[in-house]
């Protein structure tokens, strides 16, 4: 089979291989998947420049943690898969229920990654893809999507009707949680530094939008203009998260996964201002995937793709999802 890997000790996407490996077999409680399209989260990034958690990769790997497709063999002992059925990968492979633990995160060079024809996963690492979903659409929701739903959904405050939701870009998160968080009912209020992507925004839901540019005081300008807001879905980091504090109403919540501006020091006093959290988000366990996708099948959620790539040109993909034009999320999809 074909994979696309980095070697040991890489420091940037643009060292991708295609290459011919041997095609996996499943063994005791694991699925044997043909994949059928990917996406490329930040993350997939940091992996290959070796600032990923634990460093430069020790050996070659093969990156990328979200793919879809379908089950082709099944090992002993699994029952809730079969040939033939549509399927998704989880971000960490042993987290099936309740509060985080460690497991396995595929695509970070230790535990599997996904950007080949075929992958072997145990049962507890898979979920069904949404019915109403194409696999480019199903592959863009194991480490965004989850991580949206996470961090609106989950956890002691879900979003209400009527919330105020403040989002940080235009990457696949926060345009995910945009449209998990106009189906929830509430009102979504979206950043940017280009006009351009800020328009589309609007077009997708969003009631107000800022470009943080020419309003860099962008928390103030919530607080003052809107009264702060119930929830920020924290992409950024230390760099942002004061400001997002500043925007924050009473008693609201930050869902911080703070991994686009991780330098800085914000100071924490301004959550005693407004009786605010903070809570640390770290994508998702597989029950929450699945309840993801029911929502998505229920309410007609679709995940938007800014372009989509052909399998022999992943490193296009890379490049463009890197690029000052990428909007959302980027895909790479097998043909045939």
């Amino acid at each position: 089979m074909r994979a696309w890997m980095l070697p040991a000790g890489s420091d940037g996407y643009q060292q991708l291989e295609l290459k011919e490996i041997g095609k996996p077999s499943p063994g005791p409680g694991e699925v044997l998947i043909r994949l059928r399209a990917w996406s490329i989260n930040y993350r997939d990034f940091a992996v290959a420049s070796g600032d990923y958690f634990g460093g430069k990769l020790t050996r070659p790997a093969i990156p990328l943690s979200d793919g879809a497709g379908e089950v082709e063999a099944v090992g002993d002992g699994v029952t809730a898969f079969a040939p033939g059925d549509r399927v998704q990968s989880t971000f960490f492979t042993n987290w099936v229920d309740g509060p985080p633990r460690r497991s396995p995160a595929l695509g970070d060079g230790m535990a599997p990654g996904m950007l080949a024809e075929y992958v072997v996963l145990p049962e507890t690492g898979v979920v069904p893809m949404a019915r109403s979903l194409d696999f480019g659409q199903a592959a863009c929701l194991p480490c965004a999507g989850v991580t949206a739903w996470n961090a609106l959904i989950e956890g002691p405050r879900p979003v209400q009707p009527g919330d105020k939701v403040l989002l940080l870009g235009t990457g696949g998160v926060s345009m995910l949680a945009l449209e998990i968080a106009r189906t929830a009912g509430a009102e979504v209020i979206a950043t940017s530094s280009s006009d351009a992507k800020l328009e589309k925004v609007q077009a997708l839901g969003a009631a107000h939008t800022i470009n943080y540019k020419s309003t860099p005081e962008w928390g103030a300008y919530v607080q003052e203009q809107f009264g702060g807001v119930d929830k920020v879905v924290e992409v950024g980091g230390a760099g942002t998260a004061e400001q997002s504090m500043q925007a924050l109403g009473t008693e609201g919540e930050i869902a911080f996964i703070g991994v686009l501006s991780p330098e800085g020091g914000p100071n924490p006093r301004g959550l005693m201002m407004n009786a605010g959290t903070m809570r640390g988000i770290f994508v998702g366990s597989a029950a929450m995937a699945r309840k993801l996708n029911r929502a998505i099948d229920v309410n007609g959620i679709t995940p938007v793709i800014g372009k989509r790539f052909a399998f022999e040109d992943a490193p296009k993909a890379y490049d463009h999802a890197w690029g000052p034009e990428s909007f959302s999320k980027t895909v790479i999809e097998l043909d045939g």
